[in-house]
């Protein structure tokens, strides 16, 4: 699971034997299923069991192959993978070849993870493009929604800065974005010394991307595609009251 994509309905197999198990099942004994898988997945502090979603878990494990390779160059993994498939560029701009392997294919779903949910801190290089990389410190949507300018001579988010006094180029701001997004970028600080341009994972507090946050992400991007009531927040205090009880196990499962 943490090499390859598992098949849908492999996972999906693999879920129903944990079903069965959870809810008693023994041989052909059927037993009442009280309550929905997608229900059982969700998180304890949602009124879920916090049971794991296994295609969302097989993401997750993939996207920590493709932070390795973005961010640590010295094991003999990432000098293979670098020869073979993005000699010339980074793992986010690597292509899918004809001839890949299926191991080669799972890491680019893991990509997609990475691509999705991570944000770009700003140096003083040209590494982020203005449109299309998620750079915006906000959680809804990272990208630009201003339109892109034809025949337009910023193309990287460095060109939006004074390189001698390390600041925003207001007016270059207010004729190319829509006001909102120009009050935002003028909030994001700048860096006084000659800095990379860093991809990090803004879901954990080092900035490093782990396999409890990508699932974490994943499942909350899923939760957000789905109908439903959204006073989830409301009701996180009293399921951890509920958690906490000092009673047997099979209670609080009854609540």
């Amino acid at each position: 699971m943490a090499c390859f994509k598992l098949p849908a309905t492999l996972c999906h197999e693999i879920e129903m034997m944990i079903c069965r198990f959870f809810w008693g099942q023994k041989g052909d004994n059927r037993k009442v299923h009280w309550v929905k898988w997608q229900d059982l997945c969700k998180p304890k502090s949602q009124g879920g069991m916090g049971f794991k979603n296994l295609s969302l878990f097989n993401d997750a494990l993939l996207a920590k192959h493709t932070w390795r390779l973005l961010h640590d160059s010295n094991p003999l993994f990432y000098r293979v993978f670098k020869a073979k498939f993005f000699p010339n560029s980074t793992v986010m701009e690597a292509k899918i070849l004809a001839n890949a392997s299926y191991a080669w294919r799972s890491i680019m779903r893991g990509r997609d993870v990475i691509k999705r949910g991570s944000r770009w801190r700003i140096g003083s290089r040209d590494s982020i493009h203005i449109w299309g990389d998620n750079w915006l410190p906000i959680k809804a949507n990272p990208k630009l929604l201003s339109p892109s300018i034809e025949d337009s001579t910023i193309t990287f988010v460095s060109d939006l800065i004074d390189q001698e006094q390390k600041v925003w180029r207001e007016d270059v701001l207010e004729n190319s974005f829509y006001p909102f997004e120009v009050s935002i970028i003028k909030n994001i600080p700048l860096c006084r010394t000659i800095q990379e341009d860093v991809l990090i994972w803004p879901f954990n507090p080092n900035s490093t991307y782990t396999v409890k946050s990508g699932y974490k992400f994943l499942y909350e991007e899923h939760l957000g595609r789905q109908p439903g009531p959204s006073e989830n927040e409301a009701l996180k205090p009293l399921w951890k009251k509920i958690w906490g009880l000092n009673v047997p196990n099979k209670v609080k499962h009854l609540a």
